[in-house]
């Protein structure tokens, strides 16, 4: 007599903390929707976001989830209905060609791109493990030899050009064949995953893990895809310390793995990524790859802050890691991430530039200042050495586009990288850093861009004043630009002061652009603008140029201002450009046929026909809007006054607040620790040693 199966009613389950409970319950939802669907195998014909594609990518999640399950529960019909899927696969595998809906990237079996092939394999892979031992020896066959390992095989061997390369797209592949390898017994697959395809070790999982990742934990293509790239490393990586202990993979390169982890939480702002090189500006910690890269960095560390950033995401996953975490952060267990200001070096070796954070509290939602002084971050990456961009609570203020993509929105060409990602998002005019001539950096071409780094030359993390220095004289043929960004505490004001010393100098002429891209509804100016009401001409033609309408050109001399509002919250941008400077407000989103850009705004900072120049500028935050009460308080500046003088070997920025207060920031050329500088100011010898000074003044005439 057979005995009944087993369901989850008739397994007693038990008692699961709150946030795996939930985990389990928003499982059984999708996987019982799967069920009472049925299986549905589709031909392959669509690019991402197409009906096919999307299908194959509900599927996948149901065998992770259902063989997850299964392992929980000891439901059979969770068991049987991934069984019957992957069977399903194990039928239409063998007949699959090239994806027909292919373009610029090397084409899948199942989706139109082999990296979708590889995030299959990873989950289906982790799923099938789940249930792999229950199954009859004929079904394991089937699935082993017309579906997994012909998988593993077409990521491997037959995509050359894809495992052996130094690139996410790789990192993927080889954690899906490392995973099948671990799975079937079979070594010849986990070594060309670990080593590469002819073993040497130079290409493969463990080349990947030296080569993409500076020494911090920086990831070579950005935050965002550092987001994307930690689910492969973690998971992997999980697999080879329970099957290779002997390799000590958390340990590998003094600990790179979970650094990353850890890095990759540093560069968010109130949880989201930084949205540098080809980002999508919406991606937060709240997604797949973070939750599986949270609980398994938990488990390999048991720090408690990882449990304050598993709360914040209100997820888990559902593996012996997800459930140990959600387990002890039930039990209290959870300490606050500690925020702080971090230099993040760039490049194998970390010297090839950095990335540098600036927070003045550990607040996730607080102050932030972003020096993007790092690599090109190979073919994502954007043309914008010494770039900046500025975080409060209200969000970004001083902003970065990202990428020009519709992720999965099939109507945008397929849910692919638009046109304009090329001809706009990477262009250097999209961001805050100098422009020369109208052209891009290293003339828009990323493979030159990625010979050349920048060069961090000082940085203060702590104290009152924090800063960055950095330069670069590759960028552009015959220009050489430094940059000094500095966040500044000062007593009696409740946000600080972000200045922006920036100084090129050329053997020749040259027209010099200074954008800054910002996030708001201008309030306010001092600038005698020349509004184009009628019409809006176009900037330019070529490098982004071509994407900016003009609202306005105006002059001022000496100090110029724009404020504006954003949310709750009033914000100042002082500049003392070069004399004769002109500035230009502007709009993204012009010669755009498919309304593929975001219309936002832009403040541009032109000077024609110098060689030399420096653009000095401050970002005042100030006041407040309550729109509940309708009160409005402090919308007008708290800085009345922008001075710049050069002092021998020193530039020297004179700031006068409302109340009278005075002080001094100098920044010296010569930017080793410890050498000695002066000026005088008003008849007062200044004195510091190392790259920058600070100074209180006294106090000029109050003013109410």
């Amino acid at each position: 007599m057979t005995a009944p199966a087993q369901t989850s009613a008739t397994v007693p389950q038990p008692a699961y903390s709150p946030l795996f409970a939930a985990e389990i319950a928003r499982a059984k939802s999708g996987v019982e929707a799967s069920i009472r669907a049925g299986v549905h195998v589709p031909v392959p014909k669509d690019p991402g976001g197409g009906v096919t594609h999307e299908q194959h990518k509900r599927n996948y999640r149901t065998i992770f989830e259902g063989g997850q399950l299964y392992r929980l529960t000891g439901d059979v019909r969770y068991r049987d209905h991934v069984r019957d899927l992957l069977l399903a696969y194990a039928d239409l595998y063998p007949k699959l060609g090239p994806h027909p809906a292919a373009a610029n990237q090397v084409p899948g079996r199942l989706f139109w791109q082999s990296l979708n092939d590889s995030v299959f394999l990873v989950n289906a892979a982790q799923g099938y493990g789940a249930i792999r031992d229950t199954l009859p020896a004929a079904d394991r066959t089937r699935i082993d030899d017309n579906m997994i390992r012909p998988m593993a095989r077409f990521l491997s061997d037959g995509s050359p050009e894809v495992i052996n390369r130094i690139h996410n797209h790789a990192t993927w592949a080889a954690a899906g064949v490392g995973l099948s390898g671990y799975l079937l017994g079979d070594r010849d697959l986990v070594d060309k995953a670990l080593l590469g395809l002819d073993k040497s070790g130079k290409a493969g999982f463990l080349r990947q893990l030296d080569l993409l990742f500076s020494p911090d934990g920086y990831y070579a293509e950005g935050p965002y895809y550092q987001r994307y790239a930690l689910q492969p490393f973690v998971v992997f990586a999980a697999a080879i310390a329970a099957h290779d202990p002997d390799r000590k993979i958390f340990e590998h390169r003094d600990g790179i793995v979970l650094k990353a982890v850890r890095t990759a939480i540093e560069v968010t702002h109130d949880g989201n990524f930084l949205p540098l090189n080809d980002a999508m500006p919406d991606k937060s910690l709240r997604t797949e790859e973070l939750y599986h890269a949270v609980a398994i960095a938990y488990a390999a560390t048991k720090d408690p802050a990882f449990l304050s950033i598993a709360d914040w995401q209100g997820r888990s996953v559902l593996t012996p890691a997800g459930q140990v975490m959600a387990s002890d952060l039930a039990a209290g267990k959870a300490k606050p991430w500690p925020f702080a200001s971090r230099l993040l070096g760039d490049g194998p070796d970390g010297e090839q530039g950095a990335l540098v954070l600036l927070r003045t509290k550990p607040d996730p939602r607080g102050p932030l200042l972003v020096a993007k002084n790092s690599v090109q971050g190979m073919g994502h990456g954007h043309f914008d050495r010494l770039g900046w961009l500025y975080y409060d609570e209200t969000g970004a203020v001083v902003t970065d586009y990202g990428a020009a993509r519709f992720l999965n929105v099939e109507a945008k060409r397929g849910g692919r990288y638009l046109p304009e990602n090329d001809s706009w998002a990477s262009a250097t005019v999209a961001h805050n850093t100098l422009v020369v001539d109208e052209q891009s950096h290293f003339a828009g071409n990323w493979k030159t861009g990625e010979k050349y780094p920048t060069q961090q030359l000082a940085t203060a993390l702590d104290g009152p004043t924090r800063y960055s220095i950095a330069e670069i004289g590759t960028a552009y043929k015959d220009v050489r630009f430094r940059r000094a960004l500095l966040l500044l505490d000062v007593p009696g004001l409740a946000n600080p002061l972000t200045l922006d010393l920036l100084r090129a100098s050329s053997g020749t002429k040259h027209r010099y652009d200074l954008p800054l891209h910002f996030s708001g509804h201008i309030i306010d100016n001092d600038i005698a603008f020349t509004r184009n009401l009628a019409e809006r001409p176009v900037l330019g033609k070529a490098n982004g140029y071509q994407h900016l309408w003009v609202d306005g050109e105006g002059t001022k001399a000496g100090k110029a201002r724009l404020t504006w509002m954003q949310g709750s919250r009033f914000y100042s941008y002082h500049m003392l450009p070069p004399a004769g400077a002109r500035f230009i407000v502007a709009e993204s989103g012009a010669n755009d046929p498919e309304f593929n850009l975001r219309r936002e705004p832009a403040l541009i900072q032109r000077l024609d026909g110098a060689a030399d120049a420096t653009f000095v500028s401050l970002l005042e935050p100030h006041g407040e809007y309550d729109a509940s009460s309708e009160a409005v308080v402090a919308s007008s500046a708290r800085v009345t006054a922008l001075e710049h003088r050069r002092e021998g070997a020193a530039d020297l920025i004179l700031v006068t607040l409302v109340d009278g207060r005075r002080f001094a920031v100098a920044v010296a050329d010569d930017v080793a620790a410890g050498i000695k500088h002066s000026v005088t100011v008003d008849g007062r010898a200044l004195a510091w040693t190392g790259p920058v000074g600070r100074f209180d003044l006294a106090k000029t005439g109050a003013k109410k």
